[in-house]
């Protein structure tokens, strides 16, 4: 089964958040509805790349809200992505026993801001042009899913890119 980051998303967004492990469960559970193989290292890719990409990004709980089943970070829809359900996904909370998360979305958009950040500063010091170019989109992505402000990001990053 091959899914795309999009796809991912949709998935994660049925519950609201999903531990890794449980991302990968549920997508090998829809792979079996689909009659498809499960690869489990494309599976493991594809969900690094969908995080890479922000269309996934990782949400750690605050201690004072975290049950400890909870203590581990969660994937939710990021500020890239486009959810989209794959076929068959809709069957997957009926099937799945997991419940259905929220997550505080000021303290999301926090840590993402802080890691859009942080990956700016590298893509900056490793003079990565092309990081920065996607970088630069995810910032404006970023101010529209969320309120925040990413106008020091995209001058940090504006210096790297061709210039017309």
């Amino acid at each position: 089964m091959t899914a795309t980051g999009d796809e991912l998303a949709g998935v994660v967004d049925l519950f609201g958040a999903l531990t890794r492990e449980e991302l990968s469960q549920a997508l090998t559970e829809l792979a079996f509805k689909q009659g498809a193989a499960v690869d489990d290292a494309a599976v493991t890719d594809a969900i690094e790349t969908a995080i890479t990409e922000y269309v996934l990004v990782e949400y750690e709980p605050a201690a004072s809200d975290a049950s400890d089943a909870d203590s581990e970070s969660l994937l939710t829809v990021g500020p890239a992505a486009f959810p989209t359900l794959p076929p068959n996904a809709e069957d997957l909370p009926h099937i799945l026993d997991y419940e259905t998360r929220s997550v505080d979305r000021d303290r999301l958009a926090e840590q993402v801001q802080t890691r859009l950040e942080a990956e700016a500063d590298e893509a900056v010091a490793a003079d990565d042009a092309d990081r920065a170019a996607a970088l630069l989109d995810v910032s404006y992505d970023l101010e529209a899913w969320a309120t925040v402000e990413t106008d020091a990001v995209r001058a940090s990053l504006t210096p790297l890119l061709p210039q017309d």
